[in-house]
């Protein structure tokens, strides 16, 4: 039987080149490519090397995560009214990026090769941007293949980017002449739809800049983009996990009895939840096949990404509990590596909505039904907590309020994604709960860690159904409605309090972190939608 010819590197060619990214390289142009042909180009290009079962293995020492003060977007007409302009935002001029774009063009066209990779953020096509890259790194390209969905090979021809990101990690850029503040940059420009990056290697940089970009563009069409993860239920009900980093929103999406729809960033539209990426970025510390069955299993294929993992010298297989380059370990795979991923990328409207937080303090109960304004309060606030000894100089757990859960992404002010979350849950009844996945029985140090064992009961109750008949106390001081019991949950772990040995330093502790949350709510000042919220804080 005649064998079939596999698709040319020449047919997955753009009609229309990179004319419309302004490039003219004079090396080699590889298009497209598929992972076997990107990491056999990475292996011959020395960007890194195989690990035991097949991952590849990247180190982008000396940055080994995001470089949010580098960060910019272009001061231009079209955009500057919309932009909560600040830290996290932070303005260039249009003259400053012109000279920029200009020598990183330079730069990428001296290159030898490059790489170009076409795919789409935003699993609704009525929502989605089609997003050229453009990279020298093969491994790179390799990664931005895992994150984002990947157009049919008979659509490659035609694709019409309508976003381009123009890499050139090794570039440095001179802050006197490209108004920078360090030789790291992050320039987003909205009105020419134009990302650049350059003097960092990591990876991240390639997936979040493009959720900013989608934080921006989606408000404008009353869609809700969502720094979440999502999965649905045989029935077709959908829940959103919201949380920073290290609460859990990974490991508790990835629900073996649950179809997961993203791990990462989502939009709530008109006619429900989408994904806007095809892959998953999983922080990998401590990982094992015990805990992260599902998860564990992606690290031993091949077309994953390991990023600034540790290798066992000889065998090549890796030290996951090595933090010797970084605690910020991370998995780069398609979703369809998880075996329950919802190959469309899309849901329904939530049943449930679950905000996650890792206090360490102690003293959030495990879990809580929010109201409506409590609802608002806890996302405006955005909390989770540091524990001691994470940074040089932390002796004891500190609080971290990011706004939506996700501050450094978002765009607009907050209190715009806010109102919108709002709206969409009043409009499709939604159950909100709050899941403290920190510590309990005291405070880091002293306490233990949460179960994860107890953390996934709680979210079986309220996935099936269960906590929305149970019977509820209000917690003292944050006013925070706690089930007196969940079937799985030994008694005395639902109740804060209780789990302490002494009462009277849980209060004290519980006042503490109250008044941190009415300190940092101070900074929303006037605005009506989070004086609205206000009242709903803690006492």
């Amino acid at each position: 039987m005649a064998t079939q010819t596999p698709p040319s590197s020449a047919t997955r060619e753009s009609l229309h080149g990179l004319d419309a990214q302004g490039l003219k390289p004079g090396g080699a142009i590889h298009w497209n490519q598929t992972p076997a042909e990107l990491i056999e180009a990475a292996i011959r290009r020395s960007e890194g090397q195989l690990a035991d079962m097949g991952p590849f293995v990247a180190v982008t020492t000396p940055f080994t995560g995001r470089s949010p003060k580098d960060k910019f977007v272009v001061r231009e007409p079209g955009s500057e009214a919309h932009v909560d302009w600040g830290a996290v935002n932070q303005p260039i001029s249009p003259e400053h990026y012109a000279t920029l774009l200009a020598e990183v063009k330079a730069y990428l066209n001296t290159q030898g090769e490059l790489f170009v990779q076409d795919l789409y953020c935003g699993a609704d096509p009525a929502h989605r941007l089609a997003v050229r890259y453009v990279t020298p790194n093969a491994w790179h390209a390799s990664f931005v293949r895992n994150m984002f969905i990947r157009p049919d090979v008979s659509e490659l021809p035609t694709f019409a980017a309508n976003f381009s990101v123009l890499h050139a990690p090794e570039f440095k850029a001179d802050p006197k002449r490209h108004g920078t503040r360090t030789d790291t940059f992050i320039v987003l420009n909205l009105a020419e739809r134009t990302i650049l990056i350059g003097g960092t290697r990591y990876a991240g940089e390639l997936k979040k800049s493009m959720f900013t970009v989608m934080n921006y563009y989606l408000p404008l069409a009353g869609v809700m983009p969502m720094h979440c993860s999502a999965n649905i239920g045989k029935d077709g009900d959908t829940a959103l996990f919201f949380g920073l980093s290290g609460t859990g929103k990974t490991t508790l999406s990835a629900d073996p009895a649950r179809g997961l729809i993203g791990d990462d960033e989502h939009g709530w539209s008109k006619d429900g939840t989408f994904n806007f990426e095809g892959g998953c970025y999983a922080k990998v510390i401590n990982l094992s096949p015990e805990g992260e069955p599902d998860i564990y299993r992606t690290t031993q294929m091949f077309g994953t990404i390991l990023e600034n993992v540790v290798l066992n010298d000889g065998s090549r297989t890796v030290r996951f509990e090595d933090q010797s380059l970084t605690e910020n370990t991370r998995a780069s795979y398609p979703i369809h590596y998880i075996r329950n991923h919802v190959p469309s990328g899309r849901g329904g409207h939530p049943r449930h909505v679950v905000f996650l937080t890792a206090d360490a303090f102690g003293v959030l109960p495990p879990i809580s039904k929010l109201t409506p304004e409590q609802a608002m309060y806890y996302f405006l606030s955005g909390y989770t907590a540091k524990v001691a000894g994470t940074e040089r100089g932390v002796t004891e757990p500190q609080a971290t309020f990011s706004a939506c859960f996700g501050a450094v992404f978002m765009v607009w002010h907050a209190t715009k994604y806010a109102e919108l979350l709002r709206a969409k849950l009043l409009e499709h009844g939604s159950h909100v709960w709050l899941v403290n996945t920190g510590w309990s029985g005291g405070a880091y140090g002293t306490g233990a860690r949460m179960k994860l064992s107890h953390t996934r009961a709680m979210l079986a109750a309220v996935l099936g159904g269960t906590l929305e008949k149970a019977q509820y106390v209000t917690h003292p001081v944050f006013g925070l409605a706690m089930p007196k019991s969940a079937p799985g949950v030994p008694e005395g772990v639902l109740d804060p309090r209780a789990s302490w040995k002494d009462g009277a330093a849980y209060d004290a502790q519980a006042a503490k972190l109250a008044k941190m949350f009415r300190e940092n709510f101070t900074k929303f000042g006037d605005n009506p939608i989070a004086k609205a919220a206000e009242a709903a804080g803690p006492r």
